[in-house]
This record gives C-alpha cells, sequence and structure tokens, in this order.
C-alpha cells in the first residue's frame, strides 16, 4: 500500500511560471510514488482575501491551472477544502489540545507582530484571528486524510511539526493511534526563477507572467523584460541574459516531451483550456463535484477516510 501525500493549495491570486516550477510540477511528480491528496485551502486564504468575488475567481483559476497542468482527479483526490466540513470540526477538536505558546511561536503571527514593532504600532494590529489559529486548521488539514508525509520548503517546515506534535499528544492522551504521525518531505530547490526585471519572479515585484495569458497580453507582457544593449540577432550569453535564463527550469520532463509527441489532452486538461470554470458556483454535497475512481479515496457528504491499521 503506497503511503498518501498531502498538498495545500493557497488561492490567493493568479498561478506564475514561477508557481508551475517550484510547486506545482514538483508537487505533480509525487503521484509515481505515493497515494496524492492536493486541495485548494479556500478558508486559509479567507484570512486575507475577503472579497467573494475575488475568492471565486482565484479557487477557478487554482482549480483550473493545476488541472490543465497534469492533474488527475481519477488518479488523486482534489478537493475544495470548504466542502469538507468534518476539516472544521476537527480543527476545533484539535485547538482544544494546542497549547497558546504553539500560536505565538507560529512563523506569520510573528512576522506580523515584528512587521508591526517595527512600524510602531501596537503589535497585534490588524492581526484577526484566522491567521493567529491558522495552525490549528492546518493540523486538522493534515491529519484528516492520514497523510504520511507533507512536501514543504524548509521554511514551512514549522507547519508539519505543528501537525507532529498534537497528533503524539492526542494519541497519547487517548492511548491508541487515533492519528498518522506526519513527516515533512522537503522539496529540493529549484533555484530562483527570474522574473521580467531579472529579479526572483514574484507578484509583489510585479515581475511575473501568468501562465495562462492570451497571446495578445503575453506578448506585452513579454515585452517588458529587462534586456541588455546587445541587438536581437547578437550572441546572448545564457547565465545572464533574462530571455534564457528560464529555459532549463521551464522546459517540461523528458517523459512529458515524448508523450506531447502523440498524446491526447486530458479530459480534464481539454475542459480547462476550453472554460476556466472548472468548479461549480455552489456545491450540493461534499465532495460531490470530485470524480475519483481510486478505491482508496472514497469520500461521501458524511464519510472520512477510515483510519489505515498500522503495519
Amino acid at each position: 500500500m503506497k503511503k498518501i501525500s498531502l498538498t495545500g493549495i493557497k488561492p490567493t491570486g493568479t498561478p506564475h511560471l514561477g508557481n508551475y516550477v517550484g510547486a506545482i510540477r514538483p508537487a505533480l511528480e509525487l503521484t509515481k510514488t505515493y497515494d496524492t491528496v492536493y486541495f485548494i485551502a479556500d478558508y486559509h486564504a479567507l484570512t486575507t482575501v475577503q472579497n467573494g468575488a475575488e475568492m471565486r475567481a482565484n479557487i477557478y483559476k487554482v482549480a483550473a491551472t493545476w488541472l490543465a497542468l497534469g492533474l488527475n482527479p481519477e488518479e488523486s483526490l482534489f478537493y475544495k477544502q470548504s466542502d469538507i466540513p468534518e476539516i472544521f470540526e476537527l480543527s476545533w477538536a484539535l485547538s482544544c489540545f494546542t497549547p497558546k505558546g504553539f500560536m505565538n511561536r507560529a512563523h506569520a503571527y510573528k512576522a506580523k507582530v515584528e512587521a508591526n514593532t517595527a512600524a510602531g504600532v501596537d503589535v497585534d494590529s490588524n492581526v484577526n484571528m484566522g491567521l493567529y489559529c491558522y495552525p490549528c486548521l492546518m493540523d486538522a488539514d493534515i491529519l484528516m486524510f492520514s497523510a504520511d508525509i507533507v512536501p514543504v520548503g524548509k521554511d514551512q517546515k514549522q507547519h508539519v511539526e505543528f501537525a507532529r506534535d498534537i497528533a503524539i499528544k492526542f494519541n497519547k492522551h487517548f492511548g491508541e493511534d487515533v492519528f498518522t504521525v506526519p513527516e515533512p518531505v522537503f522539496q529540493e530547490s529549484t533555484g530562483v526563477i527570474p522574473g521580467l526585471d531579472g529579479r526572483k519572479m514574484s507578484k509583489s515585484y510585479d515581475n511575473y507572467i501568468d501562465i495562462f495569458l492570451e497571446p495578445k497580453a503575453l506578448k506585452k507582457r513579454l515585452g517588458k523584460i529587462v534586456t541588455n544593449s546587445q541587438g536581437i540577432e547578437e550572441p546572448k550569453d545564457p547565465d545572464t541574459c533574462n530571455q534564457h535564463r528560464n529555459r532549463p527550469k521551464l522546459s517540461p520532463p523528458a517523459t512529458v516531451q515524448a508523450a506531447w509527441a502523440g498524446a491526447t489532452p486530458s479530459r480534464s486538461s481539454r475542459t480547462c483550456s476550453k472554460n476556466i470554470s472548472v468548479l461549480p458556483a455552489k456545491s450540493t454535497s461534499t465532495c460531490s463535484t470530485i470524480p475519483t475512481k481510486s478505491k482508496r479515496f472514497s469520500l461521501t457528504a458524511r464519510n472520512a477516510p477510515a483510519r489505515r491499521p498500522r503495519s
């Protein structure tokens, strides 16, 4: 039996090429060795995105992006966080076992406190309880689906450590292995993906390239790439030229290139390329919109995955 990998995707904006190389492609590679679970963390995004129309648009963009780039819902579990009410029930239960000191040490909260201190304002200025208590919800995300591993960057190791500590504490309190204790798996560095100006591609720098842009908009965006004074036909240095530095990182794996030569796009990819609204505006029941043929992941409105027996 394969181990379970869980990946959360926060819908806080339009996915760009940096997201693809640094997060999406490595996460999709996990399907080769794990039973994969992917979810759109819309309730985590609620701490910063509080406009309904914007949130819905972000969710559609994220879902369309992942499906079009290779996530197959017939092989993996793919769901929207807010469609599973049991996650929030579990979050409350876990919060009752979580020391307040954990919340004080959470990176997001500490960063906000440090920023407020530097600005000379109250340390808790503009800190909502969603931001402060988000580790409890993250613990529920991980433990609900008996995740064995959670792929994260090294700066996100704390997220999984919190979930491990709470799982161990919960199991010890009840005298049995209620939860699987997860392990962090660190993604290998893909290097810095240069943006239009040569700096790291980031929305905060406004130097990013959206993954799905209309041809005219894409041409206009690419026209902003900072170049040197060399002529168009002059030889360029691939190590310093912004137009060439991303080529090796953005090139698909050899297996994908070979498949593209004669492959037919998947149903989900064809759907996404034609219509970005891959999720319905309203869901009538939990996970009813997530098709899956996997025997391992069969989720209904009030049926969370059963805990796996220990080997």
